[in-house]
């Protein structure tokens, strides 16, 4: 039956009282078939779940790497490398919340609405990324080139990895599937931190990089070390090659085996509250508030152990060739206890996995602080940390640091262990102050969802006000 036919034969029953009609001439009630539930193959949530590496391959030899490149290989000063790294961060977390406003005013295209960010986002990123492992002829205006291009990758890499996050809403409108591809997601992305972690150190390590004993070297030796430092600067333009051919293929994989499903969008269409309104909604929630300051302690205790780690290896510890090896053991570590993690956490809940999880970081920063430096040791103390790790930065300037020396001053020495040690215990403790604050549990939580379940039903099927969804979702 046509579609106009059928409109029209539905509109002339309804004028007419049932009694009137014969029964041969009772309208008759068409059941709609069901839609049949798309699935995704094995081979979309694998395509769909290589989207996820590029940024944590990235993010891992930045991480780890960055700090160390610019003092010993670039050789900017400290206080420059420090505000680079700084400014880098902070321009990351700004770019966030603009990227996801602008990604939801995009309009639908041919090939979706999130895709084309990551496509035309992934060719810029990689030259970026580039150009941060590349020392420039010039000296005067290195900062300013480092932080340029730093900056620029950041905001070229959320526009890739914000709608790939995003786009997890809208490649099934099942919420099985769903589920399904972000687990298949998770599993590359941790993999990608050892892959990212793996490819710069062992490709770093391997050059000649020999340090230099005394800052009033003679001219013979300042000529080896500038030979050296070539070979290392090559291999870290090599690593950096090397990685962003990964991020080029994965991105490539993405955007082939993954579509869109406009359907998505359909079924989610409400009327959007505006940015500021939505901002001002959210920030003046309580416990989503401790929630997030509990975690920006405890994550910037983590930035500090990660961005500090080469150097409290190298100068601190003494183990100058080992520290890429003892990143591999945290990852390592940190991989294959992932799992574990999982089954406490579904067993005892988020809260008490978050304080079990962080809170055993704390014993083994203690022993790095108290012990000295014993290579066997290190190794134990870095596969039991690897438990806790978590991914991000930090670097304060260093006053007194020589660049590329064979030792550091005392007072370099103790402040990176201060910042590998201490300084991540006090915030950790902080961070898990506000975690016994965050008044929601696994009770409370199953509580909200069966609220909020309730909330859409009775908005799908009667129209429900902006006001009362406001309100109810307030009182949650």
């Amino acid at each position: 039956m046509a579609k106009g036919e059928g409109a029209e034969s539905g509109s002339a029953a309804g004028l007419l009282p049932t009694g009137i009609l014969q029964a041969g001439e009772r309208p008759v009630q068409v059941k709609k078939e069901p839609k049949k539930k798309k699935q995704l193959s094995i081979c979309n949530k694998l395509c769909y779940a290589v989207g996820g590496a590029p940024y944590q391959v990235t993010g891992c030899a930045l991480g780890f790497f960055l700090q160390i490149y610019l003092l010993d290989v670039a050789q900017v000063d400290p206080f420059s490398a420090s505000i680079i790294l700084f400014v880098g961060r902070a321009w990351d977390a700004i770019t966030d919340p603009l990227v996801g406003f602008c990604i939801s005013k995009s309009p639908w295209t041919r090939l979706g609405r999130l895709m084309p960010w990551i496509i035309f986002s992934t060719p810029l990123a990689i030259i970026a990324y580039f150009l941060i492992w590349f020392v420039p002829d010039f000296h005067q205006g290195q900062t300013l080139w480092y932080l340029l291009f730093y900056c620029l990758f950041e905001t070229l890499v959320t526009c890739f990895h914000v709608p790939y996050s995003a786009l997890t809403m809208f490649i099934s409108t099942e919420q099985s599937e769903r589920d399904s591809a972000t687990a298949y997601r998770m599993t590359v992305e941790v993999l990608g931190t050892v892959l990212g972690t793996a490819i710069q150190g062992q490709i770093v390590g391997q050059a000649d990089s020999p340090c230099i004993p005394d800052v009033n070297a003679s001219t013979a030796n300042r000529t080896q070390s500038s030979t050296s430092i070539k070979e290392t600067q090559n291999a870290y333009l090599l690593a950096a090659g090397v990685i962003a051919s990964i991020y080029v293929i994965c991105a490539v994989i993405l955007t082939l085996g993954v579509r869109e499903q406009r359907e998505s969008y359909e079924t989610q269409q409400t009327k959007q509250m505006p940015f500021f309104r939505g901002l001002r909604l959210v920030m003046s929630h309580g416990p989503y508030i401790k929630l997030i300051a509990g975690f920006l302690f405890t994550s910037l205790a983590f930035m500090l152990v990660e961005g500090n780690f080469a150097l409290f290896c190298t100068y601190t510890l003494g183990f100058r060739n080992e520290f890429q090896n003892l990143l591999l053991a945290i990852m390592f570590s940190a991989t294959v206890t992932i799992p574990i993690w999982q089954w406490f956490l579904t067993r005892f809940g988020k809260k008490t996995a978050v304080y079990v999880g962080i809170s055993s970081a704390v014993p083994f920063l203690i022993l790095v602080a108290l012990m000295e430096s014993n290579l066997i040791v290190t190794y134990v103390v870095a596969v039991a940390a690897g438990i806790s790790v978590a991914a991000a930065f930090l670097l304060p300037c260093f006053t007194g640091y020589q660049t590329r020396g064979c030792s550091q001053p005392a007072r370099v020495k103790f402040t990176l262990k201060m910042l590998v040690t201490m300084a991540p215990i006090v915030l950790i403790l902080i961070g898990l102050l506000l975690f016994k604050l965050y008044p929601i549990d696994e009770e409370k939580r199953r509580q909200n969802k069966k609220a909020l379940q309730a909330l859409r039903e009775e908005a799908s099927s009667s129209g429900c006000s902006d006001t009362d969804s406001t309100e109810l979702a307030s009182i949650l």
